[in-house]
């Protein structure tokens, strides 16, 4: 879990050590602090954060002009989302760059007269935590930042208007022009920010994109999708469930868990050595995440390990475990008893005491020991690697996660052995 957002001082301090200032005029005089942080329409010819980094100071200065772009507020021949797959790649590829586009689009989004570049800039924020996070030590200020616009919509109303007010004393011609700009377009900021706040709090923890391939254009239409319409993953059973309900309406499981499951077995997961333990090529896991996300499942696959892989991500990736925290301590303390143990599955909301009895299920077959004696995965090892998919610990003591962990691993391992879950053959 992420610290209390800092406060302004603090974010007003944070600014004052770590913001590279900028001059102006003859007399080269330095921008102040609040200037600097304000929308700007020209270019900026040093970063905006302090870097000795010769390759981050060039391109610095060339992803300022891309956030522009991106936003409304330079004009391009590419198509926005070759912007946002440009600025993207950038920062994926050279970790330095990504505390620099977070603060360039913190800048380009405050005292911003024009409702649809201040949205698309929101925008670009959300689809890039997509992909990385903040340094640790940029991230509570961003937060700070996001946090601050969760209910905003009426102050960001009013202070565009003051704004757009100021201007047109100092120039009427603009009047007309300026009234057009202010024009509500797209999503209320607050939607934005609710987004891009849940995403800092999951990539902060999680990390972002993974593997060597280059992001794509089909992620990074994905990762805009999923402001509005959340993804199967990193969501709560009860919204996924919630989601499915058009597609498949007598579904009493999440149509992922069920789909990946039958595809690992489907492609000999239970004859294949390894199984849940050797992960599966990462950009193909990626790659079938896309997928997945558009309820599809490829009839391409070959590999077990790819669909081993996803599900396991699915399942380490659930806004809250499949065994809620409340029942943590339950579950630890009751790691050598069998009959207290499956006693602590029946305790459990209807949705997550399905999941994981259909979990538990599916890794029985796992353990059969006709399987075992070819994957080389026998009950402790299955245990191993799916008990910290399933059960989350939240101290922050080294010593307390290691001892949690072996009673983790027993907990599932007693399940494994001993919970019946004959009901759920056929249960989808």
């Amino acid at each position: 879990t992420l610290r209390k957002p800092i406060s302004q001082s603090s974010m007003a301090d944070w600014a004052s050590k770590n913001l590279n200032m900028h001059t102006q005029g003859i007399f080269r005089r330095r921008i102040s602090i609040s200037n600097m942080l304000s929308w700007n329409g020209g270019s900026i010819k040093k970063p905006m954060l302090i870097t000795s980094n010769r390759a981050i100071k060039k391109e610095a200065c060339e992803m300022f002009k891309l956030v522009q772009s991106y936003m409304g507020d330079r004009q391009t021949r590419l198509d926005r989302n070759h912007v946002a797959l440009v600025t993207v790649t950038k920062c994926w590829s050279m970790q330095g760059l990504r505390d620099e586009l977070y603060i360039q689009l913190i800048r380009q989004t405050t005292d911003n007269m024009c409702y649809r570049s201040l949205a698309w800039g929101w925008e670009l924020m959300a689809i890039s935590l997509a992909f990385f996070s903040p340094s640790p030590k940029f991230q509570s200020y961003l937060e700070g930042y996001i946090y601050r616009h969760l209910d905003s919509d009426e102050n960001i109303a009013q202070r565009i208007k003051e704004l757009v007010d100021l201007k047109n004393k100092k120039n009427s011609k603009s009047r007309k022009k300026r009234k057009q700009n202010t024009e509500d377009e797209g999503l209320p900021i607050s939607t934005y920010a609710r987004y891009c706040y849940r995403k800092l709090q999951k990539v902060a923890v999680t990390g972002g994109k993974k593997g060597l391939r280059k992001p794509t254009v089909e992620e990074i239409t994905h990762a805009r999708n999923a402001i509005l319409t959340p993804s199967l993953f990193g969501s709560s059973l009860e919204e996924i469930m919630l989601r499915q309900q058009d597609m498949y309406p007598g579904n009493k499981l999440p149509w992922v868990q069920t789909q990946l499951s039958q595809q690992v077995l489907a492609l000999g997961g239970e004859q294949t050595e390894g199984i849940f333990r050797i992960p599966g090529d990462i950009d193909e896991v990626n790659a079938l995440k896309l997928q997945v996300d558009q309820w599809r499942i490829p009839s391409s696959l070959s590999d077990p390990n790819i669909p081993a892989s996803l599900l396991k991500l699915w399942y380490r990736e659930l806004e809250e475990p499949v065994i809620p925290q409340q029942f943590y301590k339950e579950c630890i303390s009751n790691y050598e008893n069998p009959d207290a143990a499956v006693a602590v599955v029946q305790l459990l909301p209807e949705l997550n005491r399905l999941v994981l009895c259909y979990l538990i299920h599916f890794l029985q077959i796992f353990a059969q020991p006709s399987n075992v004696g070819r994957t080389k995965m026998d009950v402790n090892n299955l245990a191993m690697v799916m008990a910290p998919n399933c059960l989350r610990c939240q101290s922050d003591d080294p010593r307390v996660i290691f001892e949690n962990t072996r009673k983790e691993m027993s907990f599932l391992r007693m399940l494994i052995v001993h919970l019946d879950t004959s009901f759920v053959h056929g249960l989808v």
